[in-house]
């Protein structure tokens, strides 16, 4: 603070301590000597303290301690003071340590928008630990004060077990207002649930108990206007968790002025916390703000319980400025608390499932429907659309617990219509005419077939992706169990055409399709792994990469070309268009799970994109895998010696595994056998038939990175099929 401030607060601190008008005119002449403006700034002040004057009188004698007579109070107050004064600062807040009436400062709590909140200890009539709350030095003006009066009003009036109960009042030496309240040692209601991982149906009871404080305080005329998570504090009684609401500090009557003296919000001022204020509250535009404003906080603080998060980042509210943030809490629609879990990816939405004692599906199953209807009721931009009461919210989510009907239902089309066009006002504007002639072309009984037609559509969808999820569900718990055919069968039992993909849902698909084809059931394993690739979009690209070179041979050995070739279309679409170029993808797999039949040009050329982009990739010099994609493409392309070279390359590598050597030989032979090398290409059949038949003579099995999975020995054993119809040579392959 500047020199001037320092010099006029110490001014009118020993000032305002003189009783006797021209004591105290001599003291201000002494003191500002000919600084004409030092003198009016302290006059001014003084005046502003003489409309207080009743206000400190009457917590003086709420304190219950003896008058000092005028002399003790000026000589005491002076001298504090001016030893400020001299030292060069301006009075400060009340210390720790020292007396403010019958109470002991023992730790500054925290601070509010024009109070300072001391831990302190009661020493008579009853010695106990309360909070004590004092008017912070330079905010002592009318508007303050009334602030400051009102809060104490506000909590006197009210008796609630969810709100912190009022026990004394006062003033301190130097004139400062106080109030002493019911010391609440908790944590506020969102970190109080996330540290103990409370259920939903836990988080909601502790919202009802605070939606009927919220009740009470509006039965006796407050308007809370201030509802968030640090003002709803969980403390524990009797092992039960029971939350207090407190900071009344910026509370409104609604019936009558809680105090005599004047308080109003300036037309560019609002009183509030944005990410929880109501869109007439940021409006400040002189419309009455009434309880449905706190029933809409109310609707946040459910929101941020149930998925973590407000409607609208607070951060962000408050870099985008006064008016955009203003323009967001009135034509903003938030979206869906179930809808915003399901936007989580990875490590934040199992963290928050967890938080909620719940996995990810069942976290979102318990949020859609009831609860989405429930929220968005509550956070409705037009107050008449919202609860009535926060007795009325409160009752609707018991409905809920209760498995009963609630009053909440979604918006209808009608209602989104309007809200849109209330946001593009001119464009509807300007299209007004046609649209107007298009309308009155409809017939009314048309548009209400339709439009029931639509809703039961809506509804049989809902109703068959809810049924869906329960069955992806017990098929999840059938492949836990070991019981594949099981799973196989509650699979083929779905009825959507498209699924919402889970992680344990893609599992149980990739696992049962792995069953089916270890044990030779190639159109269940079909089924199974053409759904897979489908609705898998939570894994990464390189576990998307196994799962498409799986498909391909579960097709190819089915026997289904045309759904190889589909297959085929679609594997290109998604990996050459969008999968990332960063090296991380190996595109070869792709590439290798597209060539397993001989192919006509405009095929080839479909793939080339991909084959080429991926040329100065391949690392020819690291295993015999690397070489199998582009041997396999320059042979389908005709290239006979150009693949037997790479063939040749991938055989000579020092690291050497049964299935990738497998592949190799097969193709080699086929190689050497259009380049007229016969007795080569019958040597080449015979060592990749031999190692062929040794594997699937031990059943096919699982097997491993590097080494070869099942699908690579799969691979290798269609390449000898297709190697002895092409040579004529067939000794009994598997």
């Amino acid at each position: 603070m500047k020199v001037e401030s320092q010099l006029e607060a110490a001014v009118f601190f020993v000032a305002s301590r003189v009783p006797d008008p021209e004591l105290r005119a001599q003291f201000l002449e002494q003191a500002c000597g000919d600084d004409e403006r030092l003198r009016a700034a302290v006059e001014e002040l003084l005046r502003a303290e003489a409309e207080a004057e009743d206000f400190f009188a009457a917590g003086q004698a709420a304190v219950g301690r003896p008058e000092m007579d005028a002399q003790e109070v000026q000589q005491v107050q002076v001298a504090e003071v001016l030893k400020d004064w001299e030292v060069g600062i301006e009075p400060g807040d009340e210390q720790v340590g020292s007396r403010v009436g019958r109470y002991l400062l023992v730790q500054k709590l925290g601070e509010g928008g024009c109070g300072t909140v001391y831990l302190a200890e009661q020493e008579e009539p009853v010695r106990r630990m309360v909070a004590l709350k004092v008017i912070k030095l330079g905010m002592d003006t009318r508007s303050v004060i009334a602030r400051f009066e009102a809060e104490r009003q506000a909590l006197a009036r009210m008796n609630h077990p969810n709100i912190a109960r009022v026990l004394d009042a006062g003033a301190t030496v130097r004139g400062r207002p106080y109030f002493v309240m019911e010391l609440v040692l908790g944590t506020r209601i969102t970190r109080y649930c996330d540290e103990h991982n409370l259920a939903t149906v836990e988080r909601l009871k502790l919202f009802i108990q605070t939606c009927y404080a919220i009740q009470h305080a509006h039965q006796k005329g407050i308007i809370h206007r201030d509802i968030k998570p640090s003002n709803i504090l969980v403390t524990v009684l009797d092992g039960e968790p029971v939350p207090k609401v407190i900071d009344f500090g910026i509370a409104k009557a609604t019936e009558g002025r809680l105090t005599d003296r004047t308080m109003f919000t300036c037309a560019e001022q609002f009183v509030g916390t944005p990410a929880y204020m109501s869109p007439e509250q940021a409006e400040a535009s002189g419309l009455d703000i009434d309880t449905r404003s706190d029933i809409y906080s109310l609707g946040v603080l459910l929101y941020e319980l149930l998925t973590g998060r407000t409607p609208f980042d607070s951060q962000a509210l408050m870099k985008s400025g006064w008016e955009e943030m203003r323009r967001t809490l009135r034509e903003k629609e938030p979206r869906l608390p179930s809808t915003m879990i399901t936007s989580l990816q990875g490590t934040e939405l199992r963290l928050t499932a967890r938080r909620h004692h719940a996995e990810p599906p069942q976290l979102v199953s318990d949020l859609k429907g009831d609860l989405d209807w429930i929220v968005m009721k509550a956070l409705e931009k037009n107050r008449n659309r919202r609860y009535e009461t926060a007795n009325g919210l409160a009752m609707d989510v018991q409905r809920f617990l209760s498995n009963e009907p609630v009053v909440a239902r979604p918006p209808n089309r009608v209602y989104r219509l309007q809200k849109l066009v209330r946001r593009n006002q001119m464009v509807f504007a300007a299209g007004g005419a046609v649209a107007l002639a298009l309308l009155l072309g409809l017939g009314v009984s048309t548009w209400l077939y339709f439009r029931e037609l639509e809703s039961r559509q809506r509804e049989a969808v809902l109703r068959g992706e809810a049924e869906d999820r329960a069955r992806v569900t017990q098929a999840v718990m059938f492949v836990s169990e070991g019981r594949f055919d099981d799973a196989n069968q509650v699979l083929q039992g779905l009825k959507s055409a498209t699924l919402e993909p889970t992680l344990d849902g893609v599992s149980s698909f990739r696992s049962v399709g792995e069953w089916m084809a270890m044990h030779g059931r190639w159109p269940e394993a079909a089924r199974c792994y053409s759904t897979l690739i489908t609705i898998d979009k939570l894994n990464g690209w390189n576990a998307m990469t196994m799962d498409y070179q799986a498909c391909g041979v579960v097709l190819a050995e089915g026997g289904d070309k045309g759904q190889y070739e589909r297959f085929c279309q679609t594997a290109v679409t998604n990996f050459f268009a969008n999968a990332p170029r960063n090296g991380i993808l190996k595109n070869g797999g792709i590439l290798k799970a597209c060539l397993l039949f001989p192919t006509d040009r405009s095929k080839l050329e479909m793939l080339r994109p991909m084959a080429d982009g991926e040329a100065k990739n391949w690392p020819f010099n690291s295993d015999g895998w690397a070489c199998i994609p582009p041997a396999l493409w320059k042979y389908r392309c005709g290239d006979y010696a150009g693949a037997a070279d790479l063939c040749r390359l991938g055989l000579a590598q020092k690291s050497r595994y049964p299935a990738c050597d497998a592949t190799l030989h097969n193709l080699l032979a086929m190689c050497n056998f259009w380049d007229g090398q016969v007795s080569e290409s019958d040597d080449e059949l015979a060592q990749g038939r031999e190692l062929v038949e040794s594997h699937f003579s031990k059943g096919l099995e699982r097997g491993r990175a590097g080494t070869g999975y099942w699908y690579d020995w799969v691979f290798a054993n269609l390449l000898l099929r297709e190697a002895t119809q092409l040579t004529g040579v067939d000794r009994s392959a598997p």
